[in-house]
């Protein structure tokens, strides 16, 4: 059931697939689509799968998949955040298990018009459902305090006051080349450095556009409540403060430490613990990342959901 031409290598793909333990006949939520990786796999381990994107151009090129998996592939064009109202509009409630890799794809990072890269000139863009504020629009009308604050809190930038500072007097900005340009400037790169300094900044502002860290934490609440007792979650992160948020959300929801994060649901009183310990996180084997320079910085964290009912949300802030 592969696709023709497969834009994206999954990252860890054999650790998810052995993590998931699929039966046939099971019920199975990829929440992160993309070229298809996952839901391919376990497809191919005879379970049914419900996708979801909230990139059209993912849902567009997944419909060959869908007719190759024979009615047993559904594509819903929605955040993962929606899953629980989403499967419970076509009774797919529960499921067997939910599968996240989490952040940009490399379909995304590939296609210059969308705007996720500094490698290749493309319009400032960066939104995944193509909706909303625009990276250029917003980067355009912050104030240079709130510019500052998304590069610090979501790009670890030790230097965001500087750069905020260099995004402001270079506006308006509407090309990608023209923010890593000035971010390089403000920041005194030079050709012989390992690491573009612009890396950062595009980091922080894609993941404040598209609300990503608090997609992530409305996403896992809702696993949370759509798998059933013995259920299986996989989580795919690829920096810091997503495998800290998914962390946090499992250490509480084991029962292993008590609440108290600004992107995780409140801790209910007295709630018993709706997932067994999670396993240790799983990281990427030399030869993956020789194969595969993308899954470097990849960590993997699964949990069994148990029969506890689940917590209560109060939403994120």
């Amino acid at each position: 059931m592969s696709s023709p031409s497969e834009p994206h290598v999954p990252v860890l793909l054999a650790e998810v697939i052995d993590a998931l333990a699929i039966v046939p006949g099971e019920r199975h939520v990829d929440a992160t689509f993309g070229a298809g990786g996952y839901a391919n796999a376990i497809l191919e381990r005879g379970a049914e799968v419900a996708a979801f994107d909230r990139d059209p151009h993912a849902i567009g090129s997944g419909q060959t998949l869908v007719s190759a998996a024979d009615g047993r592939l559904i594509l819903i064009e929605a955040p993962f955040s929606q899953m629980e109202s989403e499967l419970a509009a076509r009774d797919l409630v529960p499921v067997d298990g939910v599968t996240m890799d989490i952040g940009v794809s490399s379909m995304q990072l590939d296609q210059a018009e969308r705007g996720f890269s500094f490698q290749q000139d493309g319009p400032l863009d960066m939104r995944m459902s193509g909706e909303g504020v625009s990276a250029a629009e917003w980067l355009n009308e912050a104030d240079e305090g709130e510019i500052a604050d998304v590069l610090y809190n979501y790009g670890d930038e030790p230097r965001s006051r500087r750069v905020a500072r260099a995004i402001v007097s270079a506006r308006p900005l509407t090309r990608t080349s023209e923010l890593a340009n000035v971010v390089r400037k403000a920041l005194g790169h030079k050709a012989h450095d390992k690491k573009d300094p612009a890396t950062r900044t595009f980091q922080a502002v894609r993941i404040f556009i598209n609300r990503e860290l608090d997609e992530l934490a409305e996403g896992l609440a809702a696993a949370e409540r759509v798998l059933r007792p013995g259920g299986r979650l996989a989580v795919v992160t690829f920096h810091s403060l997503e495998d800290r948020l998914v962390k946090r959300f499992l250490r509480e929801r084991s029962g292993g430490e008590p609440a108290g994060s600004r992107h995780l649901p409140a801790k209910a009183a007295k709630a018993e613990p709706s997932f067994e310990a999670p396993a240790k996180a799983i990281r990427p084997s030399d030869e993956e990342v020789a194969r595969n320079p993308r899954a470097r910085s990849a960590t993997l964290r699964v949990a069994r959901r148990t029969s506890a009912a689940a917590w209560a949300s109060e939403g994120v802030s």
